[in-house]
């Protein structure tokens, strides 16, 4: 039996073989479904292998932690990453995981990597997780500290006429988010860099049909996730948690969107894609075929994940180097 099909339910897309090695061994190790364990259960584990198939951290000159305060006074914490002392442009990133799992440290490597290979400065964000932080806390405390890094840059010795946010799967519909807020709020962003975004209001979508037993991401992971986080059935068609819904994107920021082929996600980051080019908003998409959601941080052990970071950092210098 041909190995690279044999990893995946029938009719879904066939893995790479190196892809299709990580989820073989992933299913080895047999640990706990993250929608088995308590919210602090599924942090804890999460941050334990999340550097496991990451490639080495790359050095940077300046990694610095501080503090955003959100609008109730809450500090956010934060860590800036920057190649050089320069005055540089800068990517607000926001980690992924459901709104309930990942951190600053989880998502260290890529940011570093994004720092690196695109010449500008990454800001990465601690934003408050459910189940402790409902519904729209995520929201509000990614744009409390974009509007902070907007008007705060030149503090930190950013270029704050050179912003871009971005972010991976929950991250990146916050990225849309802002991206949204900041064109309504006169706050000029040069880009919005969404790998597999989160758009839709529900997991209704025949990609989400096709992985609903993952790999990785499946349904009964998703739903978890998503009753952390929402407190009523209302909150799920609200635009800022369902960025399909917004009314309108014309003007947002230009887009990169970044795909994995066997992902659940895939049709609405497609969608959203489509919603923005009729929007008449310039999208970049790229769709790595064989790959599985959370792929960007298997940069060890999947290519595609070396050129999804190549193509992600090329879309940051063409959109903020001057």
């Amino acid at each position: 039996m041909n190995k690279t099909l044999a990893t995946v339910p029938p009719g879904t897309a066939a893995l790479t073989p190196r892809m299709a090695d990580v989820v073989e061994r992933m299913t080895r190790a047999r640990h706990p479904a993250l929608n088995t364990l308590t919210a602090d259960e599924a942090r804890a584990s999460y941050e334990k292998g999340a550097g496991v198939l990451e490639v080495p951290k790359p050095p940077l000159a300046r990694i610095e932690d501080f503090t955003i305060p959100a609008r109730d006074g809450f500090a956010l914490p934060a860590r800036l990453y920057a190649p050089s002392d320069a005055v540089l442009p800068v990517l607000l990133y926001f980690h992924g995981g459901g709104f309930t799992i990942g951190s600053i440290a989880t998502h260290d490597t890529l940011c570093r990597v994004l720092a690196s290979r695109s010449g500008c400065a990454v800001v990465s964000l601690d934003y408050r997780l459910a189940p402790a932080h409902k519904f729209p806390t995520a929201s509000d405390d990614a744009w409390d500290a974009l509007q902070f890094l907007a008007r705060e840059a030149t503090s930190l010795g950013l270029d704050g006429s050179r912003i871009a946010v971005g972010g991976d799967s929950a991250g990146g519909t916050l990225a849309a988010v802002c991206a949204v807020m900041a064109r309504d709020a006169g706050i000029p962003i040069a880009l919005q860099m969404l790998f597999y975004p989160g758009t839709t209001a529900h997991q209704d979508t025949p990609s989400h049909a096709r992985y609903a037993c993952g790999p990785l991401l499946d349904e009964p992971l998703i739903s978890w996730f998503f009753d952390q986080y929402v407190r009523t059935r209302a909150d799920r068609d609200d635009w800022r948690f369902a960025p399909l819904n917004a009314d309108d994107v014309e003007g947002v920021a230009p887009a990169w969107i970044g795909l994995a082929e066997a992902d659940p996600l895939l049709d609405e980051g497609i969608a959203y894609a489509d919603k923005l080019r009729a929007a008449g908003v310039p999208v970049d998409l790229e769709i790595y075929r064989g790959v599985i959601h959370e792929f960007i941080k298997m940069g060890r052990a999947v290519p595609e994940a070396l050129q999804a970071h190549a193509d992600a950092a090329r879309a940051m210098r063409e959109a903020l180097q001057p």
